[in-house]
């Protein structure tokens, strides 16, 4: 981990050696003032040289001079490090976000990521600025301050020396509890960040139900888990602090009798007790900046072991040898696919068996859960398949590269996601390379174009957040112009037009129905009305493919299909 750590330094490296270096002059510089001391009480005043005890104070002047300089210096660039830094581990996550599978999603709450690459990383940065300077300049004059002590005398400072190790075994002791218990607050911390974050995402939901006195608890019951954890980490820390603290008070206890004693026995003089005093003090500064960083030392491993959490976490691999989709026909055939979402969970697919011809449209239709969306999503290959094979033109997905298969494949969903930013922009998300015209004629096929052009900004216009200013049709016709736009051979629609009323589900349906020109087309339909012109049907059921043929063959085969289509039509009849 602390390789993985210092590697953060190397884009920097010449700015954190001047840095260092600084930081080096600093600590050596706070030697100065004892050394000066010690010269006028044991020389320069006894010896009335008034001239020489005024350079003497000039010089520490210009000295401290010097040192402001450079304290600006390790302030503004540490900082700067640090932030450049933290951008980069930022970035570095969000990239690898980027990667990760469909799995890990479903098994994350957005707002503990969000955690993750904003307060976690701000306290690794702060380690990153503070912890070499720190232990340097605390280590330095840690060191300086023993060596000029034992020139005064070496007894005395082997005595204030020895209770070193004691504050090293209580450091040692407490340490591992109080890293243990801020990592537990870190997790907390996270709760409260995904419930935040879920419950403003659906404040609407929330009041449409009225049911913000269950989000507040929701809120609370994490809340307290924070505070408790809190309490923990506080705790460990109280007493981690208050125990070292203890040792460093004791430090001053030693040289009050050990040094009065030996000045009672003429083996040091005033001007050395006095200056032994001052440099003990010297000494017991560095020792507390140290036991303080302590506690920085442990959010900063702590929020980096959480960072490095997230980037061992396996990225979406594709096979050795994968090549790029070339000359899309659009033919998908799945050969005895088996899939289970969970390694020990029930299986979602049960042997699916299933052709669909280049520019063909095949209708999914069941039951809630049986398996339809399960297939729509292993087309693109969002989820690996253990078992069994789903080729796109005889090619075996797991031997197409990524990119060149999702970019020739095109969804359409019941949920339409949808950027904060413009029209134009969420549009040309379907190919960012796309010209005005082309973003143009998408929209006027989606019949999204006139409506837009209504707008005081037309396509400039800003839509909200996951297009909250938009009406349910409004955000599905712009989610098709972005597949409009893009133009793949293969066309998934799941559920497309299921949360719509039935006026804006007929403006929907012809546009979906131009989409599909020329395309292989799934679509997932509970609106058995939509569908009826597909070439073929297959209902799944509990994950298997229970029957298949056309609107016209299923009904006379009076199975599931027509059980379904009687449901919903028994009302016109």
């Amino acid at each position: 981990m602390l390789k993985r750590f210092l590697s953060y330094y190397k884009p920097h490296k010449k700015l954190f050696i001047l840095d260092m270096l600084a930081s080096f002059i600093i600590s050596s510089v706070g030697m100065v003032y004892p050394i000066i001391t010690n010269l006028m009480l044991n020389k320069l005043i006894p010896e009335r040289q008034y001239k020489l005890i005024v350079i003497a104070g000039l010089s520490v002047l210009v000295i401290y001079v010097i040192r402001m300089l450079l304290r600006y210096f390790v302030q503004y660039y540490g900082h700067l490090i640090g932030t450049r830094m933290q951008a980069q581990m930022r970035m570095d996550m969000f990239r690898h976000l980027q990667t990760l599978p469909y799995k890990y999603y479903d098994n994350n709450e957005t707002g503990q990521i969000l955690s993750r690459i904003t307060n976690d990383l701000f306290d690794v940065v702060e380690l990153a600025h503070h912890g070499p300077e720190n232990l340097i300049i605390s280590g330095i004059t840690v060191i300086g301050s023993f060596i000029y002590l034992c020139t005064i005398s070496v007894p005395l400072t082997l005595i204030i020396f020895a209770c070193v190790p004691f504050l090293l075994l209580i450091s040692y002791k407490l340490r591992k509890k109080m890293r243990e218990a801020f990592k537990e607050r870190r997790v907390t911390t996270a709760g409260i960040n995904a419930a935040t974050e879920s419950s403003i995402t659906g404040i609407r939901v929330t009041k449409a139900f009225a049911t913000s006195k269950r989000e507040t608890e929701k809120f609370e019951k994490n809340n307290n888990l924070f505070v408790k954890a809190s309490e923990k980490s506080y705790k460990a820390m109280g007493q981690f602090f208050s125990a070292t603290s203890f040792v460093t008070d004791v430090f001053n206890v030693v040289i009050i009798i050990a040094g009065g004693l030996f000045l009672y026995d003429n083996k040091i003089s005033f001007g050395d007790y006095s200056t032994f005093i001052i440099s003990v003090n010297l000494f017991i500064s560095p020792v507390t900046q140290l036991i303080s960083f302590m506690e920085q030392y442990q959010n900063g491993l702590s929020g980096f072991s959480r960072f490095i959490e997230i980037m061992d976490e396996k990225p979406e691999k594709e096979n050795e040898g994968a090549k790029p989709l070339k000359d899309v026909k659009g033919e998908i055939i799945f050969k005895n696919v088996h899939f289970a979402y969970n390694e020990d969970g029930k299986e979602a697919l049960k042997g699916i068996d299933l052709k669909i011809n280049a520019g063909e449209k095949l209708a999914l239709v069941g039951h809630s859960g049986g398996g339809k969306t399960t297939i729509c999503h292993l087309i693109p290959n969002f989820y690996p398949v253990e078992k069994g094979e789903i080729t796109v033109d005889d090619i075996n997905i797991k031997d197409i590269t990524f990119e060149s298969l999702r970019k020739n494949i095109g969804i359409v969903q019941q949920d339409v996601f949808l950027f904060s930013g413009t029209v134009r922009e969420n549009i040309l998300y379907g190919r960012l390379d796309a010209s005005e015209e082309e973003m143009i004629e998408a929209a006027k096929r989606a019949n999204i174009h006139d409506y837009v052009m209504s707008l005081e900004k037309g396509y400039d216009t800003e839509i909200g957040e996951r297009g909250v200013r938009l009406s349910g049709g409004q955000k599905q016709r712009m989610s098709i112009a972005r597949v409009f736009l893009k133009n793949p051979a293969i066309l998934i629609l799941d559920e497309a037009t299921s949360a719509l009323d039935n006026t804006t589900e007929i403006l929907i349906q012809e546009a979906l129905d131009e989409l599909c020109k020329g395309r292989t087309t799934i679509v997932v339909a509970h609106r058995l009305s939509t569908i009826r012109t597909a070439d073929t049907i297959a209902v799944i059921d509990d994950g298997k493919i229970a029957e298949k043929g056309t609107h016209t063959e299923l009904l006379a085969k009076d199975g599931i299909y027509k059980d379904l289509y009687n449901l919903q039509f028994k009302h016109n009849s």
